[in-house]
């Protein structure tokens, strides 16, 4: 009874999944986007966001629109681009409108069970329905093949998929559009949002993700995220940036006669003070004081603020999402300090400090455990990953489930989590990205980059392929105080998310009556989506 629960909740769209009728009556519309040369599958390739002959061509994404009217033309938007936050402060910021009660169409990538949680559409923030889709594929079939023609089939998945969120941004008349970039900013086929259309820009982390596809140093990265800067529009950065990545980003809209709000202006303060567990889920209590200048209607004061999203990370994400609120307050959009507060309080992401209820970890073999998916996948967010686990759960035991993409760091994202706090077991396994196997890290390469990031933090772990871990487990003691009370961790490879599964219940059951401790599954947004779908049966 409990699992066909679990699965009525999906089905209702409690967690919005693409159900089987959804799936058979957008197939052919699905098959198409397949069909299309998809960088999220393959990797984006060397140089591909930069200003150069490389780079990609942001002409083929204007001709595509104005085959379809221009529709981006005809809404206000909101257009964030950055390393890491992108989605979670998109997140924030439409539903602080949806609060005050704006129809608001957003924008984002990836997606973690369907691809209709890449558009959100009006005052309920849903996913887009299949049907409406559906519909709007049929209706402008001919014209995008004609395109594809025109453009001698270059024209990729991203682009289609982009363009069919501004029709339908037009068609449902939106108030505004929170769009993220999907790649830099400059060459990124959303920026083709004039300065007459942008209400405000964001830009709020800058990091080495993308290295080679930006152009391969920091300041090439920063250079490219200041393409989304626009004639006289304000930005607002989120932060902290490296002074001399500053400077780039800044010089850049000053050149642009582009106001600038930082988020880490020093009269602004957003503190964690506390956590708890609020509804059987953690949520960590913020004080959120954002003062722009000397007028009053730049600045907020947001006390005993509840956030679900977790961590320093997640609250500066809130923060520069509360600026972003401000900027448009101060252009005369109506968003009221209660609609700011209850806007933050109210947000959630799939993957994205996401705890499952008790009700879904039993479904998945894990009774009495905390489970946590987190999509983090660069040393930085593994960083946070670990604050946030810490402040939380400060004692408590740890064993992760990770898959990588084959383009990350793996060495340094290990790193993190190894020296972020005891981990007690390491389970490596793979995911399919993006749908497809050709960017998926094979097991045994993410567990030697695991054996040399212990090497160099001197921390000593068992790892299959030694003789005393073959005896750990032949003993069936895993998870065992009297063999991990040592401080070494144990680091396994697995086979699937199944196996995962059933080593974790193994690692609990070997516990007996004391707490079962916290099992996180991250290292992508991916091992999170299997982790949904296998709930949803």
């Amino acid at each position: 009874m409990l699992l066909s629960s679990i699965r009525r909740k999906f089905a209702r769209g409690v967690w919005p999944i693409r159900t089987l009728s959804s799936n058979a009556e957008m197939e052919e519309f699905l098959d198409y986007l397949d069909s299309l040369k998809n960088f999220e599958k393959s990797g984006v390739p060397r140089g591909a966001g930069t200003d150069s002959d490389e780079g990609f061509d942001l002409g083929r994404m204007r001709r595509l629109m104005e085959r379809f009217g221009n529709p981006h033309t005809k809404f206000k938007a909101v257009h964030i681009a950055g390393t890491k936050g992108k989605g979670s402060t998109a997140a924030f910021i439409s539903n602080i409108l949806r609060t005050e009660g704006y129809s608001v169409g957003c924008y984002t990538s990836p997606h973690i069970l369907t691809i209709r949680e890449r558009i959100l559409l009006g005052r309920s923030g849903h996913p887009v329905s299949a049907k409406l889709l559906n519909d709007l594929f049929h209706r402008i079939k001919q014209e995008l093949e004609q395109a594809m023609k025109e453009e001698n089939g270059c024209i990729s998945h991203f682009e289609v998929f982009t363009a069919m969120a501004y029709i339908l941004f037009a068609d449902e008349n939106v108030d505004i559009a929170v769009i993220e970039a999907g790649l830099g900013g400059a060459r990124d086929a959303t920026n083709i949002i004039s300065s007459s259309g942008l209400a405000a820009a964001v830009i709020t982390t800058v990091g080495e993700e993308h290295l080679a596809a930006l152009g391969g140093s920091l300041e090439t990265i920063a250079m490219a995220k200041a393409g989304i800067i626009k004639q006289g529009c304000p930005l607002v950065l989120g932060g902290p940036f490296v002074p001399h990545i500053e400077r780039i980003i800044r010089d850049k809209a000053a050149t642009m006669e582009s106001p600038v709000v930082s988020a880490y202006d020093t009269r602004n303060r957003f503190t964690v003070k506390s956590c708890s567990i609020l509804n059987g889920r953690p949520r960590q209590i913020c004080d959120i004081v954002i003062q722009v200048g000397q007028d009053l209607k730049m600045s907020c004061k947001l006390h005993e603020v509840k956030l679900k999203m977790l961590g320093d990370h997640q609250l500066q994400n809130a923060a520069t999402a509360t600026c972003v609120a401000l900027c448009l307050r101060n252009l005369g959009w109506s968003i009221s300090d209660e609609s700011i507060r209850s806007g933050l309080e109210h947000t959630h992401l799939l993957g994205r400090s996401q705890f499952l209820s008790s009700e879904e970890a039993e479904v998945l073999g894990l009774t009495g455990a905390t489970v946590l998916l987190d999509g983090a996948h660069t040393k930085e967010s593994a960083k946070a990953l670990m604050n946030t686990i810490k402040t939380a759960f400060p004692k408590a035991r740890l064993v992760f489930v990770v898959a990588m993409a084959s383009d990350k760091d793996h060495v340094g994202f290990a790193r993190e989590i190894l020296s972020g706090g005891h981990v007690e077991t390491v389970l490596l396994t793979e995911a399919a990205i993006a749908g497809g196997g050709t960017r998926t890290t094979p097991a045994s390469l993410l567990k030697d980059s695991w054996i040399k990031a212990s090497d160099e933090l001197g921390i000593e772990i068992f790892h299959d392929g030694m003789a005393e871990y073959d005896e750990l487990i032949n003993e069936e003691q895993v998870g065992s105080e009297s063999n991990l009370g040592d401080g070494m961790a144990i680091l396994s490879t697995e086979s699937s998310l199944n196996s995962c599964l059933k080593t974790a219940n193994k690692i609990l059951t070997g516990r007996g009556e004391e707490e079962k401790g916290v099992i996180v599954f991250t290292g992508s947004l991916h091992i999170a989506s299997s982790v949904l779908a296998s709930l949803a049966g």
